[in-house]
């Protein structure tokens, strides 16, 4: 028997394992390490359609959950693991190719570990995460649709030097709006917490 409870904006979301979204999800994982291994061997041909693949089938299911009240838990968990995992390897990926410098990969691992650190003291006062930000998703969106262009780039003729200013400027607002994610996170979870009798965790 299915268990509902309600989704910040008001829908139902279900306790359901076996749906169409969180099939795509899953289907988006399992292609990670062909991704990874595309990208390292400098297939880039095959690295760019699976990341292609990837966007369109992380926004199919997302149109697929809202618009036929398909959301889950398992799919409010998998559809960021697989987000965050796609950004890691395209990163390790592209420096391995010396692509991105290795510092941009630290300033984005320093991001996810500040959350990380924030999320922890959030639990430890009774809280129990945050509310996804729309500036946070915005910044993933960015990061995604700079990755192709980046591959893109090492091409040597007109549709490199295209894609090379392209890619650039969507992984600089990325990591704009990442940092800028942090700051709203640490003032809304600092609103929360003012309002919120301490719990202290065990």
């Amino acid at each position: 028997m299915d268990v509902e409870q309600q989704s910040p904006a008001g829908r139902e979301v279900s306790g359901r394992l076996l749906t169409l979204p969180n099939a795509l999800s899953v289907l988006r994982l399992i292609g990670l390490p062909l991704f990874l291994w595309a990208i390292v061997s400098e297939r880039d041909l095959l690295a760019l359609l699976i990341l292609l693949l990837s966007g369109f089938t992380d926004y199919l299911d997302g149109k697929i959950a809202r618009r036929f009240n398909l959301e889950t838990r398992l799919g409010q968990f998998l559809d960021p693991i697989a987000d965050r995992l796609y950004i890691a390897t395209t990163l390790v990926g592209l420096a391995w190719r010396e692509m991105i410098p290795v510092w941009l990969v630290a300033v984005l691992i320093l991001r996810e570990v500040v959350m990380v650190a924030m999320l922890l003291y959030l639990r430890q006062r009774g809280q129990i995460g945050m509310p996804v930000h729309f500036v946070g998703k915005a910044a993933t969106f960015n990061l995604l649709c700079a990755f192709p262009f980046l591959l893109l780039s090492i091409r040597d003729d007109w549709i490199g030097r295209i894609a090379e200013p392209i890619g650039w400027g969507f992984t600089w607002w990325g990591v704009a709006l990442y940092w800028f994610a942090v700051v709203l996170y640490a003032v809304q979870a600092r609103l929360v917490l003012a309002r919120s009798p301490r719990v202290v965790m065990t």
